[in-house]
């Protein structure tokens, strides 16, 4: 499969902008039982990198391992699983955890948890779609009004270059999305979207018709519904 070379180094720079002006680990740590923010936790979530990724990140910090699966109590079947969702050119990673957090190296895939790109039916990056496994986990995912604007900007720079110069890596999003849209139809949802003009939408999972939506007005999961 045809691989671009790409600059992580360069990316890590222009992908740097934190996800909201609240620390969001410090609102969702509290629910977890692990005492760590969901998406720190590698038996939540645990990071995929790209290789030419890992080669950036190995030769420059010590904060990352190759996962092998034995740092929580995840069986055989477990992990074989997960390791069998990873495509060849990319590798599960373990971290130190979130007290030894060295930010300007963390992973693309931590940078955009817990959203990925969205992408449509006839195959256009409209913006920004979230991880659905973390509704009730995920204190973003509970408060999209309070994403700023400048991260989405670097989200959606990020993926306009990535797939500008990787047409096919857009198939692996292309995918997610269709499982989003069929989780979404299952429940009777609409999907909330951040879009790449800057405003925010509610999206029928079937048509893919934009309802513009105040975030505040977004449906709340799990303890959320509760607490700001």
């Amino acid at each position: 499969m045809y691989r671009p070379k790409i600059n992580f180094h360069e990316q890590y720079l222009k992908f740097s902008a934190e996800i909201s002006n609240v620390d969001c680990g410090l609102k969702c740590l509290v629910n977890n039982p692990s005492g760590k923010p969901f998406c720190c936790d590698i038996c939540e979530a645990v990071p995929v990198i790209y290789d030419q990724e890992w080669n950036y990140l190995k030769k420059n910090t010590d904060l990352w391992h190759v996962w092998n699966g034995t740092e929580c109590s995840s069986t055989a079947e477990e992990i074989k699983e997960i390791e069998n969702g990873v495509p060849n050119y990319q590798i599960l990673l373990a971290c130190k955890g979130p007290t030894f957090c060295q930010r300007e190296y963390r992973a693309i895939s931590c940078r955009q948890f817990p959203f990925f790109p969205y992408i449509s039916k006839d195959y256009r990056f409209i913006g920004m779609a979230y991880e659905w496994h973390f509704e009730s986990k995920c204190w973003v995912i509970n408060n999209l009004n309070l994403v700023s604007d400048r991260y989405r900007a670097e989200f959606v720079l990020f993926y306009d270059e990535l797939f500008s110069i990787w047409p096919q890596e857009m198939e692996s999003y292309a995918n997610l999305s269709e499982q989003l849209r069929v989780a979404f139809l299952q429940t009777k949802r609409r999907i909330p979207v951040l879009h790449r003009n800057g405003g925010n939408y509610s999206m029928s999972p079937k048509s893919e018709k934009l309802y513009r939506v105040n975030p505040l007005k977004i449906q709340k999961h799990g303890v959320y519904k509760l607490t700001p």
